[in-house]
């Protein structure tokens, strides 16, 4: 987000923490209202969707869960998946890019399934000089991740790539 409000883009991190969100249960209300809206309305999913709608640009983070994203990022990209199809592609032409947290492996299938959903979506995938993650082998000391010099360059590297997109997108 440093790189990205050093170019002057408007920033908002949204954490989802631990709320209970719910996967897609298959019930195809949103292909037949389609009102840009989930009809399971008993948790954020509605919240998190109308603020990927408002965005020129998504980046999806997640920590790596057993070699896979955790189950309320997995549930994010189904709900707001299905809703985005039913309704024309909501996301489409919008700038994505997905970073992932891990401490050894399994890495690579959260890159892969965030950037799945971004171009099943129709969007426009960031890259940058290395796969997006960031490495902390010691997951009891929160801050060792700062020692990751490779993944902070990356993650710099994809701020700016990411910025000088939108700004290309936009003029």
């Amino acid at each position: 987000m440093d790189e990205l409000k050093a170019e002057g883009i408007e920033c908002e991190y949204v954490w989802m923490g631990m709320d209970n969100l719910q996967g897609c249960i298959g019930c195809y209300k949103c292909v037949a209202n389609k009102d840009k809206r989930c009809s399971q309305t008993n948790d954020k999913l509605n919240d998190y969707l109308q603020k990927m709608l408002d965005a020129d640009g998504i980046i999806l983070g997640s920590p790596t869960y057993f070699a896979d994203t955790t189950t309320r990022m997995k549930a994010l990209i189904e709900r707001a998946g299905m809703v985005s199809k039913a309704n024309r592609s909501l996301l489409k032409h919008k700038v994505g890019a997905a970073v992932v947290a891990v401490r050894r492996a399994g890495a690579a299938h959260v890159f892969s399934s965030i950037n799945y959903f971004f171009l099943i979506s129709e969007m426009i995938v960031v890259g940058s000089s290395y796969w997006n993650l960031g490495v902390n082998p010691n997951v009891a000391v929160t801050e060792d991740y700062k020692k990751d010099r490779e993944g902070i360059q990356t993650f710099q590297n994809l701020g700016k790539n990411f910025a000088w997109l939108l700004k290309k997108i936009h003029i």
